[in-house]
């Protein structure tokens, strides 16, 4: 009974298979149809030392090695690599496991777009619609099974979708123009930035170096001085010495009141864990060590809830942290003694003299004392604790510009920095620095901050673990399926962003994460992965990656 359905069906591939004199052998792609232009030969494509009669095209039987005898039966599907060996001890080609030169079966599939089929689908009672629309590759009807054709509404549903994938990019794309633009100005910011720095620390540094030569003619003048005093007692230079020390006890405070805050932060993130860790514990799972950390977590949870709360509370601590003023602490301007001593009552003396004597005797006064002292014949009494308001005025004026100096200075390398810093193709991600996606997957809500860092928070509760810092740019391959949404990496190289060195995971390594990105209309977090323990991996979209569409025989615009 199979011999016979073997001769129908053997006895149907003649009839349809070989075509007449003048027309293509059915299966022929168009990129082969220079090959079976044939008139009474056929000679094989890659063994042109073999030629056959054109009767023995498509007749169910390899004659040439390479298979290319039939482009329209399944009788070569054997030849390929991957499959068993045949059963052709006699073959021509010396091998068994030989390479089909024809990559399949041709659908025409007019009314939308012409594709191959393996060869083994070929007349095996199977509608393969998704590659040949329409039903040629059935023409046997094999087990009765007749394949109509659907070309023309998948052809339409086909275009459909095509367009929609067209218009989503273009969109894209527009985006991405409008993202460029805004990171062009970005840049250009941080360039003005830096050249404004640039006018301003020069303009301090002639300031500067103007107050430092003023300072050292004010020390220069005032060394002639037997006395140089500011006036005041015993009471004035204790309260000086309070002062200085609660400012000193202040400043410890302050940073015992943040060591306190980072430290109750990371207590109640211990906290959150462990009490997931309760809740989530399997108690069938029989680990001692696990356990016991659970009895010490209970412990430590009853402790606690049966201990008083502090009675110190953060307003307490402010208020005495505050400056001393007239409005708070100590005004330690009542205990300054402002009134004239008598040293300046000493040197005031020569307000009592004609103006033009008054000025040709300071001068010259000062400048025989000032030589004197420079020549070593007089001692030079000045210190740091006897400095004159106008030294002290002068040093506090020139202190102020140099440091002023110093900031900009400061802030112009970090803007030079951020200048230098790799932001991508078209600097486009320094539009995105800064913001971050999230999503939700299973018991997590993960989150991106671009060229930050990524993080994962429990929904139960508790604080966010982060699972790298960003590194670097980086490319690599993606080898996935196509989604009907487009939201995937499909086929290609795609840009990825590295983060590494993020929390260690419990007796394991750092995280890392890698985000993959594909072209989207907006930026969003489509799926977190776990590849190994501690390694991750998010598939983002954004238009950041995104090429500009280019329709046939239109050039590609530049951004």
């Amino acid at each position: 009974m199979r011999h016979s359905q073997a001769l129908v069906l053997l006895g149907i591939i003649s009839r349809h298979g070989t075509s007449a004199a003048g027309s293509l052998p059915r299966g022929i792609g168009p990129e082969f149809v220079k090959f079976y232009e044939i008139e009474g030969t056929f000679t094989c494509i890659g063994h042109l030392s073999i030629t056959i009669p054109a009767s023995r095209v498509n007749d169910n039987s390899c004659d040439c090695p390479d298979g290319t005898d039939e482009p329209g039966t399944a009788a070569c599907a054997l030849l390929d690599r991957l499959s068993p060996e045949q059963p052709l001890p006699g073959s021509l080609s010396g091998t068994t496991n030989t390479t089909n030169a024809l990559p399949g079966f041709w659908c025409a599939n007019k009314g939308h777009v012409g594709s191959y089929v393996p060869f083994m689908y070929v007349n095996d009672g199977v509608c393969d619609y998704d590659l040949c629309c329409d039903g040629s590759e059935e023409y046997g009807n094999v087990g009765g099974v007749k394949c109509e054709n659907r070309c023309a509404e998948i052809g339409n549903e086909w275009r459909r979708v095509e367009q929609e994938r067209k218009d989503n990019l273009e969109r894209a794309n527009k985006r991405r123009r409008t993202m460029v633009k805004e990171s062009k100005e970005l840049r250009r910011r941080v360039e003005a930035k830096i050249a404004s720095l640039a006018d301003e620390i020069r303009e301090l540094e002639v300031k500067r170096d103007e107050l430092k030569a003023k300072l050292d003619d004010v020390e220069r003048q005032e060394r002639f001085k037997v006395v140089k005093s500011e006036g005041p007692g015993k009471l004035g230079v204790l309260a000086g010495l309070a002062r200085t020390r609660v400012d000193e006890l202040r400043n410890i405070l302050s940073k015992v009141v943040d060591e306190r805050h980072q430290l109750k932060t990371k207590v109640e993130e211990l906290e959150g864990i462990l009490a997931a860790f309760k809740e989530e514990y399997n108690p069938n799972f029989n680990d001692e060590g696990v356990k016991k950390a659970l009895r010490g977590w209970e412990d430590y949870a009853a402790k606690k809830a049966g201990e008083a709360e502090e009675q110190l509370g953060e307003a307490d601590i402010l208020d005495v942290m505050k400056e001393d003023g007239e409005e708070s602490g100590i005004n330690w301007k009542e205990f300054e003694e402002d009134e004239a001593s008598d040293t300046d009552i000493l040197y005031s003396f020569e307000a009592y003299l004609p103006g033009p004597l008054r000025e040709f005797l300071h001068s010259r006064i000062n400048l025989l004392r000032i030589w004197l002292i420079e020549n070593g014949v007089l001692a030079d009494s000045a210190s740091e604790k006897s400095e004159s308001r106008l030294v002290k005025a002068a040093r506090e004026a020139h202190d102020s510009v140099a440091n002023d100096v110093n900031s900009k200075r400061r802030t112009q390398e970090e803007q030079q920095r951020d200048l230098e810093k790799d932001y991508g193709q078209d600097d486009i991600f320094r539009y995105l620095k800064g913001k971050c996606v999230t999503t939700e997957a299973g018991e997590y809500e993960y989150e991106l901050c671009w060229l930050d860092k990524t993080s994962q928070k429990s929904k139960k509760g508790g604080g966010k673990t982060t699972m790298g810092n960003f590194d670097r740019f980086d490319v690599d391959e993606a080898d996935e399926e196509e989604r009907h949404d487009g939201k995937g990496l499909g086929r290609g190289k795609r840009v990825v962003l590295r983060y590494e060195n993020g929390q260690g995971c419990w007796n394991g390594p750092n995280r890392k994460t890698d985000v993959w990105l594909a072209c989207a209309e907006t930026e969003e977090l489509w799926r977190v992965s776990e590849l190994e323990k501690c390694v991750y991996k998010m598939e983002v979209g954004t238009p950041a990656v995104c090429e500009e569409f280019v329709e046939p025989g239109h050039a590609k615009d530049e951004l």
